[in-house]
């Protein structure tokens, strides 16, 4: 698209200054949705990898889809989530990520009990470094940034009185 612009700027001389202000904005839009998408997409795949470094940890083991065959049966699974497999008294958890390693996390009871359990240590070892970053600073001034609820001044948790209340 951008060279069908450029080709249109460059060699079409008969156009009003309207219509290059036009395709000029297009060409921008474009370049800007672009790099917007990549940037997106760019994020999405670093938490994906974060999570299978957290899948391999636990114990699953990766499993590449390197023929056709495994290829469809890849893709017939729900991309980046947990599908239970049961056969007999076996229980498996599969993980399939089509996207960026175009493979399956296979894994036992015990990797996905483990894998729980790592997950909900981070997020309580998040948790406590929230809490214990309380910021104390005498010369802040908290009032500048608003209301912060009831018992926080006259105006509750509207900007403006209070009213009917």
């Amino acid at each position: 698209m951008l060279a069908w612009i450029n080709y249109q700027l460059t060699n079409n001389k008969g156009m009003t200054m309207q219509s290059r202000r036009c395709l000029r904005t297009a060409a921008l839009a474009a370049v800007l949705t672009s790099v917007g998408l990549t940037v997106g997409c760019g994020l999405q795949q670093h938490a994906i990898v974060q999570h299978e470094d957290a899948l391999a940890a636990a114990g699953f083991t990766v499993r590449l889809a390197n023929t056709p065959a495994r290829q469809a049966m890849l893709h017939r699974l729900p991309p980046n989530q947990f599908v239970r497999r049961v056969k007999g008294d076996t229980i498996h958890y599969v993980y399939a990520d089509p996207l960026v390693c175009s493979c399956l996390y296979v894994g036992t009871q015990q990797a996905y009990d483990q894998y729980r359990s790592d997950r909900l240590q981070q997020q309580l070892v998040n948790e406590q470094q929230m809490a214990a970053q309380t910021y104390e600073d005498a010369t802040w001034n908290w009032d500048a940034w608003g209301p912060w609820g009831p018992g926080y001044g006259p105006y509750g948790f509207v900007y403006g009185p209070v009213v009917g209340w």
